[in-house]
């Protein structure tokens, strides 16, 4: 069951010869999520092979260029191919009005409805929800409104452990509930509890994303012990003070959130075009948060599933 990051882009408000600004697709269990659209990520999701028609859900965290403006050609390109099914796109209550002046200017024509979910930038709500996976939006600490998003899997159900079915002769119409966490009562009333019976599922897996934002330890709570955090890291620490004026962060701040907020990785990006030699920013991450890589266009970051017995011995 896949759980996948690839980074579409991973520079900052200027592009290079070999970084895109920020985007990023996240697969959960073949549900494609584009977070952020800067400029080119269309182009880089075909070369990455993914198929455009698969993107149902866009999440946009502010509305600087470098975030958005690969949006607008990427609307017009699904209108081209025929899209016919609905594109479902959040962010800041701007975004609407932004995308219907450029469809009015450009006389662009869509086949397809585009459904607006506007976002409170300074609250945090669940945004979407289906079966496998929900999304959360958190606030970011930057010159305009900006949302972080937080994806995490649901709790999957239970396994049963080998052989407990046949020796309580557990019938089929019972074992969903038991599977969801219902003791069962054998056919002489002795209560068998859950414990007995089944084995933990999976443990849910999590993504959270915060970019842009300078450093702000109120964020914590949001991405506490997530599976992988991907933070801005704008400047190194040698340029704090224009960290600071702009409201992003540098790696070693990147790092510090990571650490107090006990993530398993940590993906920085958005880097200015000022470092030619990323492994500056890495290696200053690094000496606060070891588990830390570099996201580099191209890249992908795999979350594995953690199955049952690994999964008693993490939760227990």
């Amino acid at each position: 069951m896949t759980f996948s990051l690839f980074i579409l882009g991973s520079s900052s408000a200027l592009p290079t010869s070999n970084r895109f600004p920020t985007a990023h697709v996240l697969n959960i269990q073949e549900r494609f999520f584009l977070i952020d659209c800067g400029e080119g990520a269309q182009m880089q999701m075909r070369r990455m092979h993914f198929k455009l028609g698969r993107l149902n859900h866009i999440f946009i965290s502010h509305l600087h260029g470098d975030h958005v403006f690969g949006l607008f050609g990427l609307l017009s390109s699904l209108g081209l191919m025929g899209r016919e099914q609905d594109l479902h796109l959040y962010g800041p209550s701007q975004l609407e009005s932004v995308i219907l002046q450029h469809i009015k200017m450009f006389d662009i024509h869509l086949p397809y409805k585009v459904i607006f979910y506007p976002l409170e930038c300074g609250k945090s709500n669940v945004i979407f929800e289906d079966k496998v996976v929900t999304v959360r939006h958190f606030p970011l600490s930057h010159r305009i409104p900006t949302c972080g998003y937080l994806f995490r899997e649901k709790e999957r159900i239970r396994n049963f452990k080998p052989g407990v079915i046949e020796k309580y002769r557990i019938p089929i119409i019972k074992r969903k509930g038991i599977q969801l966490g219902d003791d069962f009562v054998t056919e002489n009333g002795e209560t068998v509890s859950n414990e007995q019976l089944t084995l933990p599922g999976p443990l849910p897996r999590s993504y959270a994303f915060c970019s842009d934002t300078q450093y702000d330890r109120s964020i914590i709570p949001f991405v506490k012990g997530v599976d992988l955090l991907y933070h801005e890291a704008t400047f190194s620490n040698a340029d704090v003070n224009r960290a600071c004026e702009t409201k992003h962060s540098t790696a070693r701040q990147a790092a510090l959130i990571a650490r107090e907020a006990s993530v398993k990785k940590l993906v920085i990006g958005h880097f200015s075009a000022r470092y030619k030699d990323l492994n500056l920013l890495l290696e200053e991450a690094r000496e606060i948060f070891p588990a830390t890589f570099l996201a580099e266009d191209g890249e992908r970051f795999d979350v594995p599933l953690v199955r049952a017995k690994e999964t008693e011995r993490l939760r227990g």
